[in-house]
């Protein structure tokens, strides 16, 4: 299906309007629940208030990697120095991503979904499988397993720092300054014990939200090997306490995303419904929660 046959000119250029208010607006939200968790933690330290700051930064730890997806597209801001400067300090930086190392991964994924080229099929191919199987999976990822696994390489890198290429250096100067604000002003309000916290959550709550991502978006779809996006890909209609944990920044719209790439992430919702409005999603299923995505691709053991 051709989106440019459904929409018109006008319905087009409206949703692929690039706003840097928006897009501010986007991080600023991000980095302002980001340091509310924290204080929430500072000025309630109980083992309830740090166990939910930990399930909640996770998935302001994806929001973050979700700026790098947008900035590594080039469709954040109405700028390509913005999109560079600013993906690259305010997004990756926080998680230790390399976002041109990123994004040209992630475009080949956009590229070749739909066949069995797709560089991201071992996330999702397996789908369905048993409950018992996905809880093993979300055990690992709870229990530090895959987060301590997925990090080697990050402190082998940070080891041989003067070995790496540029690139990937500059990638990792880039972590290291921002992790020095982030614990020099925990220090500040004498409160170094939740540098701590942050790194429990990237390698516990940050690695089951981004599981769950990648089932949400390809897993047990209607034809995993089809290259119309409307049976390869899946959006969720996610409530207000799913987008708060697992799917930030309107990461959920990603049937409209492979749809078309350059459209922003916060004009997903318009296009969804634009979309719906003229028939295109005729057929198509929409899971209404997390929980029920769930259980849509899984089988009882």
């Amino acid at each position: 299906m051709n989106i440019q046959d459904v929409l018109t000119r006008e319905e087009l250029d409206e949703i692929g309007r690039r706003d840097n208010l928006r897009a501010a607006w986007v991080v600023i939200s991000n980095f302002a629940i980001f340091a509310a968790i924290f204080a929430m933690m500072a000025i309630w330290p109980n083992p309830l208030t740090i166990l939910l700051g930990i399930v909640l930064l996770g998935g302001r730890q994806l929001g973050f990697a979700v700026l790098v997806h947008e900035c590594g597209h080039g469709t954040f801001f109405d700028s390509k120095k913005l999109n560079e400067v600013l993906g690259d300090w305010l997004g990756a930086a926080v998680n230790f991503e390399d976002m041109r190392r990123y994004a040209r991964g992630h475009l080949a994924h956009h590229r070749l979904a739909g066949t069995h080229e797709d560089p991201d099929l071992p996330n999702y191919q397996d789908y369905p499988i048993s409950r018992e199987r996905l809880r093993r999976k979300l055990w690992r990822d709870i229990s530090g397993q895959t987060g301590i696994k997925q990090t080697r390489a990050l402190f082998k890198a940070l080891r041989t720092f003067n070995q790496q290429p540029q690139q990937r250096r500059y990638a990792l100067a880039r972590g290291l300054v921002v992790h020095g604000l982030m614990f020099g002003t925990f220090v500040f309000f004498d409160a170094a014990w939740l540098y701590l916290v942050w790194w429990v959550a990237f390698l516990t709550s940050f690695r089951v939200v981004t599981r769950l991502r990648q089932v949400a978006e390809h897993a047990h779809v209607p034809d995993l090997f089809d290259l119309d996006p409307r049976l390869n890909t899946r959006t969720i209609e996610a409530p207000w306490y799913d987008r708060l944990i697992f799917c930030p920044l309107g990461v959920n719209y990603h049937l409209e995303h492979h749809m078309m790439a350059s459209v922003p992430i916060y004009n997903l919702p318009k296009m969804h419904r634009m979309l719906r409005a003229k028939g295109v999603y005729d057929g198509v299923n929409f899971p209404g929660s997390y929980a029920q995505m769930l259980r849509d691709v899984t089988v009882p053991a």
